[in-house]
């Protein structure tokens, strides 16, 4: 069962989350990706009840209840993770993402090095200037984010006018989505249109406010071969820059469909340094 709440920032903000709740052996924090909700992934949860995770997430600013705000980072994370943590008595924990949500994930590992104890990223977005980062993108993707690159109005102006393309996608992901992983359309629905999405990809282009390289915790990253919307390239970007980290790249899998390999990422970071994790009990 997950618990929703809100949480009150002392800023005076919220922060929509969710949790599975304790006792568990170890937390892991989900981050979303772009557009979607925070729920933690449907078709993990009976997973994480086996191996005795707990799963803890929250909508972005800007998606769902969460208050908006504008010119975020994608370091931002850490800090919303942060204070997530500290409301459920959490010390150390975990994280995963999808797509850009791997790319907050990665960030709030470089930020809390303390914290973070393993790193589970599949197809993420490298920050912005690496090298070839357009290359290969789908005409939609890339439109979309260079029309972000251009500042606020221009992301905006491309957003009122914007219609899904399905040439960022390969029919492995049409097929993820309709089968092994339709649950997304419970989260992406809700969150089209939201304020969140276009400071979202305003983030992605802008500097994240940290350094890859300062990831201190085992690192797993996973990206399709064949991904149209953000490019292999840039997880390998990655790989060469977090230390030690390990590059899987799943031939045939485009964006969506490389979630069939999630729960093998999921297996992982739950085997990763499992002692460090912080037990709780409750839930919130």
């Amino acid at each position: 069962m997950v618990i929703e709440t809100d949480l009150a920032l002392p800023d005076g903000r919220t922060l929509h989350l969710y949790d599975t709740g304790g006792p568990a052996r170890r937390t892991v924090f989900w981050h979303h990706g772009t557009p979607n909700l925070g729920a933690p992934p449907g078709p993990l949860l009976p997973l994480a009840e086996s191996l005795g995770v707990r799963w803890v997430s929250y909508d972005r600013p800007g998606y769902g209840t969460s208050t908006h705000l504008p010119d975020r980072t994608v370091g931002n994370a850490a800090e919303c993770a942060a204070a997530v943590a500290d409301a459920l008595g959490i010390e150390r924990f975990a994280v995963m993402g999808h797509s850009g949500g791997s790319s907050h994930a990665l960030a709030t590992a470089a930020l809390l090095p303390d914290r973070v104890t393993a790193v589970a990223s599949l197809a993420a977005v490298a920050p912005f200037g690496a090298e070839g980062w357009f290359d290969g993108m789908a005409a939609a993707s890339a439109a979309s984010l260079r029309a972000a690159a251009e500042g606020r109005a221009a992301k905006e102006k491309y957003e009122a006018a914007a219609e899904f393309d399905p040439d960022v996608f390969t029919t492995a992901d049409f097929a993820a989505l309709k089968g092994s992983w339709s649950w997304l359309d419970d989260v992406v629905r809700p969150a089209l249109g939201a304020a969140g999405l276009v400071d979202d990809d305003l983030a992605y282009v802008t500097p994240w406010g940290c350094d890859p390289a300062a990831v201190a915790a085992p690192t797993l990253l996973v990206h399709g071969a064949d991904d149209r919307m953000i490019p292999a390239t840039h997880s390998e970007w990655l790989a060469s820059r977090v230390p030690g980290a390990e590059l899987r790249l799943t031939p045939g899998d485009g964006h969506i469909s490389v979630l069939d390999h999630a729960a093998d990422a999921f297996t992982w970071l739950a085997g990763q340094d499992s002692s460090a994790s912080e037990a709780t009990t409750g839930a919130r």
